[in-house]
């Protein structure tokens, strides 16, 4: 569509846009004949404006003079006019530091780097976290609390990975100590998904002297670790806050509830973050453009990150409203997952 628009339709579109975007309000011609570099009429603005409305680029709404691109001028902006900029030494600093090592986990750097993308861009941080498919060393469960307990899972390389489960009220401490014991001796250099067939079929055929708490406790620690995860991985979300900070009407503090509610779901989420591994480089996804965004008002910019088998193995981005600044986040994405691809070896 960009190519049916002359150089002055161009520059009076991309004003609006960038205007919106630093104020989140409707932009009028007043404001336009301010910030263009050739001098039009406000007439002459209207009516390019009005054109632009018509070929379903802009939307008034309300009755003001005041426009606001739409979804479709959205993605016609970020696809033919968006001018990426680039990251601060001081932004290359801070993701530098947060995607190293450092004797940390990869869920605690990926957790971090959530944190840090969400606290950089003001928006949503999310993270598609690879499944762990590394030989096991060793599984423990500690008891947190009535009902709670917390799964200890460390591989081979020395990768811990940490995960509270729900457990049988009332559970005693012997039976955690049993339920430890009995798949350290069984998990000891198999895969999660290898330990998982071997022992549920050890179940089944009732070669084990288990008794039936004991038994529970060990399958729901598989089901935490293997099966509830998916095939896809599993996702975490940080900075849901940050998407309240703009809100100023009841209409888009529905919106963003309702994207709340997807986030929780996570079910599509996780879907959709896995399908950005059929892509290259990042994914920018725009409000109605997806079911998920259709009536939140949101946009997603994500990445797929790779190991060094240039395999893709997870996914990392933001969720903000639509009018996040694209110019300064998509290479922020971009550069936190190229550092990420090199942790995952």
């Amino acid at each position: 569509m960009i190519s049916e628009l002359n150089q002055r339709s161009r520059e009076i579109f991309r004003h609006i846009v960038e205007a919106y975007v630093q104020t989140g309000e409707p932009v009028g011609s007043r404001t336009l004949s301010r910030r263009l570099t050739a001098t039009l009429s406000p007439a002459t603005i209207r009516n390019v404006m009005a054109d632009l409305e018509e070929l379903g680029l802009l939307i008034a709404p309300h009755t003001s003079a005041g426009r606001i691109p739409t979804d479709a001028g959205l993605r016609m902006f970020v696809n033919g006019l968006l001018e990426v900029g680039d990251l601060t030494e001081r932004e290359r600093e801070d993701i530098e530091a947060t995607c190293s090592a450092r004797g940390r986990s990869v869920p605690e750097v990926l957790e971090e780097a959530t944190n840090l993308l969400s606290g950089l861009s003001s928006c949503a941080g999310l993270v598609l976290a690879p499944k762990t498919d590394r030989p096991l060393k060793h599984i423990e469960f500690v008891s947190l609390s009535p009902g709670r307990a917390l799964v200890v899972l460390v591989t081979e390389d020395g990768l811990v990975e940490n995960r509270v489960v729900e457990v049988p009220t009332g559970l005693p401490p012997s039976a955690l100590q049993m339920a430890s014991n009995y798949l350290n001796a069984r998990v000891v250099g198999r895969t999660l998904a290898e330990a998982r067939t071997f022992i549920q079929k050890e179940l089944e055929d009732q070669r084990t002297q288990l008794d039936s708490l004991t038994q529970k406790v060990v399958q729901t620690g598989l089901a935490t670790w293997s099966g509830a995860r998916g095939s896809q991985g599993y996702l975490i979300v940080r900075g849901q806050a940050k998407l309240l900070e703009d809100v100023t009407a009841i209409s888009d503090l529905e919106r963003i509830r309702t994207l709340f509610e997807a986030l929780e779901t996570r079910e599509q989420m996780l879907r959709m973050l896995d399908a950005t591994g059929k892509a290259e480089g990042v994914q920018i996804f725009i409000g109605a453009e997806n079911d998920l965004f259709s009536h939140a008002g949101c946009s997603m910019i994500v990445s797929p990150y790779a190991n060094t088998k240039e395999q893709i193995v997870g996914a990392i981005g933001v969720i903000g409203p639509t009018r996040i600044n694209y110019a300064r986040i998509i290479p922020m994405v971009d550069y936190t997952a190229k550092l990420i691809g090199r942790l995952m070896g």
